[in-house]
């Protein structure tokens, strides 16, 4: 069953309630003073079934002025608005700041109702009607039908449910795939339950035993269990007005305006970019640093506004603006909002948040503009290219980017892979990198690698976890590889084994470089003996130094910090070791000691080397082979 959250707005005692009574046949004055006073003054919610089998859900949000703030905490996922105006009195003050409110609120269908036609003549009820066209034009209701009824009588009842049926067929399908998402906008307890809020699931969808958080005080629950009109489910979808029994919360924790999520689809934030307008009817400007009432879902907050691109904004203009909040916020790009005026209360216009985690903004600043408009279009790639974009000296995740969109996983994948596939990001271990971002590191390393080649001519590299700690990154070692081996497939460094290079250098010897090689080899490689040097010994100036360290991993096998030997000879005494391990089991160190017909310094020196290398294993005076 398809389901519409259905809206009344209109002027005190114009007849809201009293024509929900006539669609449903239920009361939704449920508090004592409304009924005595006979007004709403609270949000009331009922339900009834059009003939096409949907279900029609129903918020009747108070008119008094007193209680737009109520009104607006209702209005959020309002899917088709009853904007009601009494037949006897006509388009009131009320009238006029409801139409903003929905206005501001981006809701797209209305069917505008004439109530109490019973009480006037036709004469006087066209002169109204001409009167709602002149104030609803340029409006959503600019050319929405208006129906005569009698609510009392019931005249015109059935003609306007008939028109809700209609009008239900051009609403969208919500977006159950999201992350689930619901403004409360009533908090009470029942009597053997516990905690119970109310709201009208935006988006997603929640089941009984789901893990949720009610944010901004990010307070963890689990859902007990969940009524859609009364009546008990397991699940509820997008677009259901929904009443949910909580648990591990205590009713004084939460309050409404409250937000319950899914965990980790919400991010809090005490600023918003946005592109807001004023209304026309107003005598209020805009200028920097005025103290604003913003609501959002069900939510009143204390901000100050920053315009970016004007002085002031005037009646019936909009800007981008910075709003800085007076508590945190957890909103989602695209969602809409109303600004009050901070003193005397009055709406003074709306408009839609574009980036929920800016940065502090200064005037006037083109990039930011520039930035504000392409992210106000609304495409993901371009929101998330921004994000990352905006983020240079962070690394983001997957769950990072889902907090900040609030959209689900699939979609975002699908954006990432586009702009990978377009060279705007990089993935790095399923970290997300923006290509400038990605640039960045590959000219410092690049620089790093430079730098070194010149001060250290004849070293092969330098160690990876040297480029890691000087780059300043934020990688572990296994991000820092796939990082490396991206720069090398582009052919930018080389990587051999634990050491890097730029890609095309190469290590080259001079004539006296070359000298002393080969003077180093000749003394490692006396004949009839085992040779085991001390560097010391081998390095009579600095020139020796260098080349010897060239020489390290290639000629020269280094057993420790004081002692080398030639790399050949290594190479072949540890083979003939490991076999003889492998036919006899066991060698001590006077048995090695014969076989190479060395000192017991220099057999001591090698095994403790093959021990450090996890070639043999000791046992007291005995070594064996170490994977045996």
């Amino acid at each position: 069953m398809k389901n519409v959250i259905i809206g009344t707005a209109g002027h005190i005692d114009h007849g809201k309630t009293t024509l929900i009574k006539a669609l449903t046949g239920r009361e939704t004055d449920t508090l004592e003073e409304e009924k005595r006073r006979g007004i709403s003054i609270n949000l009331g919610f009922t339900y009834f079934d059009l003939p096409s089998n949907k279900r029609a859900g129903i918020v009747d949000v108070p008119g008094h002025e007193k209680f737009i703030k109520n009104m607006l905490a209702g209005a959020a996922g309002i899917d088709i608005v009853l904007f009601v105006v009494a037949s006897d009195e006509g388009v009131m003050p009320q009238t006029i700041e409801h139409l903003d409110i929905l206005s501001f609120l981006n809701i797209k269908k209305g069917i505008i109702v004439l109530t109490k036609c019973d009480v006037v003549d036709n004469e006087f009820i066209e002169l109204v009607k001409e009167d709602i066209r002149e104030k609803t034009k340029g409006t959503f209701l600019e050319n929405s039908e208006i129906v005569e009824v009698d609510s009392i009588s019931k005249n015109g009842v059935s003609e306007l449910i008939k028109k809700i049926d209609d009008i239900s067929n051009e609403i969208d399908d919500k977006n159950e795939n999201s992350p689930a998402r619901l403004n409360i906008d009533r908090v009470f307890s029942i009597k053997g339950f516990g905690t119970v809020v109310t709201g009208t699931l935006l988006e997603g969808k929640i089941s009984i035993d789901d893990d949720l958080i009610i944010y901004p005080n990010k307070l963890k629950t689990k859902i007990r269990s969940i009524q859609v009109h009364g009546q008990d489910v397991k699940t509820a979808y997008a677009g259901q007005r929904t009443a949910i029994n909580i648990a591990n919360i205590k009713v004084e924790e939460l309050k409404r305006g409250d937000v319950l999520a899914s965990p980790n689809s919400l991010e809090e934030s005490m600023m918003l970019d946005v592109k807001l307008s004023l209304v026309k009817h107003t005598n209020k400007n805009l200028k920097h640093w005025d103290r604003l009432r913003l609501y959002h879902g069900a939510r009143e907050i204390l901000c100050r506004v920053v315009p970016l691109d004007k002085d002031i904004t005037k009646s019936g203009e909009s800007c981008y603006a910075q709003l800085r909040l007076e508590e945190s916020i957890v909103a989602k790009k695209l969602d809409s909002f109303v600004l009050r005026n901070y003193s005397p209360l009055e709406t003074i216009g709306g408009g839609v948040i574009i980036d929920t985690k800016p940065k502090k903004h200064k005037k006037f600043d083109e990039n930011v503009i520039s930035s504000l408009k392409m992210k106000e279009k609304g495409e993901l790639e371009v929101i998330l290219e921004e994000y990352l974009k905006n983020n240079l000296k962070s690394y983001k995740t997957l769950k990072d980017i889902m907090s900040y969109t609030g959209e689900n996983e699939e979609l975002i994948i699908n954006a990432i892979n586009k702009l990978i596939k377009e060279n705007k990001v990089a993935n790095i271990n399923n970290i997300y990198i923006h290509i400038n971002q990605y640039e960045n590191l590959k000219k410092l390393i690049v620089e790093l690698l430079t730098i070194y080649h010149k001060k250290h001519r004849l070293r092969n590299g330098v160690l990876k976890e040297e480029v890691r700690s000087k780059i300043e990154s934020k990688f572990n070692t296994k991000e820092m590889d796939i990082l490396l081996n991206k720069l090398q497939n582009e052919k930018i460094i080389k990587i051999d084994e634990n050491l890097i290079s730029i890609y095309d250098f190469e290590v080259t010897l001079n004539d006296k470089q070359k000298e002393i090689k080969d003077n180093i080899q000749k003394k490692l490689k006396l004949p009839e003996t085992l040779t085991v040097l001390n560097i010391k010994d081998i390095c009579e100036n600095k020139y020796y130094e260098e080349v010897l360290e060239y020489m390290i991993g290639k000629d020269v096998e280094k057993l420790d910090d004081t002692y080398i030997m030639d790399k050949e000879i290594y190479e072949e005494i540890k083979i003939n070791l490991i076999k003889y391990l492998e036919e006899f089991g066991e060698i001590t160190l006077g048995q090695y000691r014969d076989m190479l017909n060395s000192s017991r310094k220099n057999c001591m020196i090698i095994l403790e080397n093959f021990d450090r290398n996890k070639i043999t294993k000791r046992d007291d005076n005995k070594r064996t082979l170490y994977n045996k």
